[in-house]
């Protein structure tokens, strides 16, 4: 999954960066509004953490024009404005969440799954066969046991679990596994798919390869 923070401070900026990283997530990341409006604007994000004072285009004004644009991303707004009316005007344009500063970067990742969780259809977990996928930890097991992945093969797992019997291309992947500037070949989705299928064949779980398309999971 693929998270956009938006934030001028280099020190936050870089926590919030790392802190997303670590939790599994591809991150990109703006320090300036018009240059985030010119990254949401190519779209693929599943989350978009916002700065409110921003230089050259207000955090707001950001919002607005994204949502105007279709950008359906749910928005997270960080901010040491804490007014009400400033709290109403952000979400009325849009916003999904909003966090003061200083704010608790734990509470802040805890915010940040319930929304992902959301943009799938709400559910907790997400089964197939006897895979069992938590939407909230983000951890998979197979009956009860768990299952080892590594962050790529994680991702790789959510992509095709939160699209259930539909094809997931391999650029779909790709986008999800990193941000801008970062680089997954087409060769290497292969290999994560590859690992996945030999540790969900307990499951009863299939990954299909479509020539030309891309993967299909679904019950053997």
């Amino acid at each position: 999954m693929r998270v956009l923070i938006v934030e001028d401070d280099p020190i936050l900026q870089d926590s919030l960066i790392r802190a997303m990283r670590a939790a599994g997530y591809a991150v990109d990341h703006a320090g300036a509004g018009d240059l985030a409006l010119g990254l949401l604007r190519g779209g693929g994000f599943d989350l978009v953490i916002l700065d409110l004072g921003l230089p050259r285009m207000d955090g707001l004004q950001v919002l607005r024009q994204a949502r105007a644009d279709g950008c359906r991303a749910p928005v997270i707004i960080l901010t040491a404005r804490d007014g009400v009316e400033d709290r109403v005007k952000g979400l009325d344009l849009g916003a999904d969440d909003y966090l003061t500063k200083p704010f608790s970067l734990a509470e802040l990742e805890a915010r940040a799954r319930a929304l992902l969780r959301r943009g799938q259809g709400g559910a907790p977990t997400v089964s197939c066969g006897t895979l069992v996928y938590d939407t909230v930890g983000r951890r998979a097991s197979v009956g009860d046991e768990p299952l080892e992945l590594s962050q790529r093969e994680l991702s790789v797992l959510e992509s095709l679990l939160f699209r259930l019997g539909k094809v997931v291309s391999k650029d779909q992947m790709i986008e999800s596994l990193c941000g801008y500037g970062e680089e997954v070949s087409a060769n290497a989705i292969e290999v994560y798919v590859h690992r996945l299928r030999k540790k969900l064949e307990p499951a009863g779980v299939s990954i299909r390869t479509l020539r030309g398309l891309g993967y299909l999971m679904d019950r053997m």
